[in-house]
């Protein structure tokens, strides 16, 4: 990609905000939200992400930059959350290298309860309006019609490509979210092993804070026990290695989980995994997070007594 290839806004927004224009693109992205590195003709690298204005965004950058300034291993905010048009646009400091941490064992797994247990440590300190909606994958307390939150490219295709099973643990497991009495908090709610980067054997940069939510903890920490191997395509982690990120998250906390809180920590490892599942059947993709549901959940929904 060059600069010829950039949204037209983003020149001016750079000169605007930042006070240099870009003269290079490093890389391009494009999700949920369109992620641009850019060299600046100051010669600093930075990080320009835009993505459809929710009303979640401010909240998630304000969290973003409250963690970076206390030294837990993020991109550091340098603007706030700035409309252009439709847009919610900011730009972050460029936190490059690092390598994945592949693995699904449970000792890799501890290690992924780790970097979570100190990440909602450092958030239940920070007040920020509710990052509202939640991330789709994670949004079960929907009030849409339906077992699915609305998505209107999802929803206009064929919905009968989703196999029973995926539908039936969905459903199972948001009644048992749904059905719980625990307080919401901030959380990561996207902690998969592509949005860590690890050098030396620490984590050096955890991404995607666009994917903070508002959930109870032990929802949050559940939706991270099954995701947290998850890279391209993602993935449902084994039930035992679940378990051990599940125990080590409590200990390194210091409070064990209620036996409610428990519940809910196994029905959220679920649901993005249903998420994912009924994609995948949606795009006719290989059904990589709809065979580990298939396998996994018969025992995942026992444990949360659903």
């Amino acid at each position: 990609m060059t600069l010829d290839d950039l949204p037209g806004w983003v020149s001016a927004w750079c000169v605007d905000l930042l006070g240099e224009e870009p003269v290079g693109v490093l890389f391009e992205r494009r999700s949920i939200s369109a992620v641009f590195g850019l060299r600046l003709s100051g010669g600093r690298d930075v990080v320009v992400k835009a993505r459809e204005d929710d009303g979640r965004a401010a909240s998630c950058v304000a969290a973003q930059a409250r963690l970076a300034e206390r030294g837990f291993p993020c991109a550091r905010p340098l603007t706030p959350v700035v409309g252009v048009g439709a847009l919610a646009v900011h730009a972050e400091e460029s936190r490059p290298g690092g390598d994945l941490l592949r693995g699904d064992s449970p000792e890799v797994a501890a290690r992924y309860a780790a970097v979570f247990a100190r990440l909602m440590a450092e958030l239940a300190d920070v007040t920020v309006p509710p990052p509202l909606p939640n991330p789709r994958w994670a949004r079960w307390d929907h009030a849409d019609p339906g077992l699915w939150p609305a998505i209107d490219f999802l929803d206009e295709r064929d919905q009968s490509a989703v196999p029973g099973y995926v539908v039936d643990t969905a459903g199972r497991a948001r009644a048992r979210l749904l059905a719980a009495d625990l307080p919401c908090v901030l959380g990561h709610a996207d902690f998969e092993a592509q949005n860590l980067r690890w050098r030396d054997g620490e984590v050096w940069a955890v991404h995607d804070w666009d994917s903070l939510a508002w959930q109870p903890e032990a929802a949050l920490v559940g939706a991270a026990c099954g995701a947290f191997t998850s890279d391209s395509p993602p993935t449902l982690a084994p039930i035992d290695s679940s378990a051990a990120f599940l125990a080590a998250y409590q200990d390194l906390r210091g409070r064990r989980f209620t036996a409610e809180e428990q519940e809910v920590a196994w029905a959220a490892s679920l649901w993005p995994a249903t998420h994912n599942a009924r994609w995948e059947a949606l795009h006719g993709d290989r059904p990589i997070s709809g065979d580990a549901v298939r396998t996994q959940a018969t025992e995942r929904l026992r444990r949360a007594n659903a």
